[in-house]
């Protein structure tokens, strides 16, 4: 995100350190015990394709069409990587062996002080902890490295439990529900809003509490 992030990055935990080779980024890689974040690329594009065609993910987030084509996913990446989506998009990586998990990213809002948080992995990788330990690195920098951000909402379907545990886990408030569209599903579907701000992020700095 925004601020000296080159010159900051180095009295940074190893999880937020920009890799060497990284120029200065509104999206800067991010490293966490077992995950890389990283800009998705051409390389991904199979495996985006072959895990983001389910209904099961798709039908639990908002802009996801199902089938979910090779063509999809090439698209994705070349308005990702135009920065067309206008969002800070990151692949979700193994360390380990860059293996490609899923995707999460941080939008802005309209009221330009609150972000909000989307993710989703491939289902062989549920159930692992992968996306609260995606979750936390990115609410680290953002709230870290951008000092106007004062909120990041997050927004799940009231069917899907294992999303809304992993919002609680990093410390998100509920606020209420709503309607949002769907394209999978062609309608609008019930979610529950959630809010975490910055001065109850900073009481919970130590994710490992929360795990």
């Amino acid at each position: 995100m925004q601020g000296e992030l080159l010159r900051a990055s180095q009295s940074r935990p190893p999880e937020e350190r920009l890799r060497p080779d990284r120029p200065r980024s509104d999206c800067p890689v991010l490293l966490s015990q077992r995950l890389v974040l990283r800009t998705p690329h051409e390389e991904d594009i199979d495996a985006l394709a072959h895990l983001a065609n389910n209904a099961n993910i798709a039908t639990m987030v908002s802009r996801m069409p199902h089938p979910y084509t090779a063509k999809d996913a090439a698209d994705f990446v070349r308005r990702t990587k135009a920065g067309e989506i206008g969002k800070c998009v990151y692949a979700i990586t193994r360390g380990d062996n860059g293996a490609f998990l899923g995707c999460c990213a941080l939008e802005p809002q309209q009221d330009e002080r609150t972000l909000e948080l989307g993710y989703w992995l491939g289902e062989p990788y549920w159930n692992r902890g992968y996306a609260t330990e995606a979750a936390h690195a990115l609410i680290d920098m953002a709230f870290r490295t951008r000092n106007n951000i004062d909120h990041i909402d997050a927004r799940c379907r009231v069917t899907n439990i294992a999303s809304r545990r992993v919002i609680q886990k990093c410390g998100f408030q509920f606020q209420g529900t709503g309607m949002i569209d769907c394209l999978a599903l062609g309608g609008m579907v019930a979610v529950e809003w959630f809010r975490l701000d910055r001065k109850t992020w900073m009481s919970l700095r130590s994710w490992g509490e929360l795990r």
